[in-house]
């Protein structure tokens, strides 16, 4: 495993920025299959207030600052503005899925210092994720929680 996912992976929690309802979206994916790996996962959705039993987070600004890493589901021009949210609250590590990155998000990543995987595998690749019946990753034994936003 390259050194940008083992940084990504050492976070003590996760946030999914365009988490959704829908179970046939990436959003909700990505963020199952967090569930289903026992990370601390958090969704992002300014509009929803519970996705997979979890309370979501309006902005990035109002997440625990325990989340260093974050995977973003958005069209590219919302991950430009992503990134500079993410900045701003300090997190240090942001993979942008596919269909999520653009040049300039990229290029902001990199002028913040901020570890950036793109352009590259979606998470449920590198978690070898099957739809529910996923493997846990090797390297981690980070316990699963359900933590309030209220």
């Amino acid at each position: 495993m390259s050194l940008k996912y083992k940084d990504f992976f050492n976070s003590p929690a996760f946030a999914v920025i365009g988490a959704s309802k829908n179970r046939e979206k990436f959003g909700n994916k990505v963020l199952r299959c967090y569930m289903e790996n026992k990370f601390v996962v958090y969704p992002v959705n300014p509009v929803e207030s519970q996705i997979e039993g979890l309370n979501c987070f309006i902005s990035i600004a109002e997440l625990p600052d325990t989340v260093k890493s974050i995977s973003v589901v958005t069209p590219p021009t919302v991950t430009e503005q992503v990134v500079e949210e993410a900045y701003i609250k300090g997190i240090n590590n942001i993979w942008m899925q596919p269909g999520a990155e653009s040049k300039a998000a990229i290029e902001k990543c990199q002028n913040y210092g901020i570890n950036c995987i793109a352009g590259g595998p979606c998470i449920l690749v590198e978690l070898n994720w099957e739809g529910g019946t996923g493997a846990k990753h090797a390297n981690e034994t980070v316990k699963y929680t359900s933590i309030s936003n209220s």
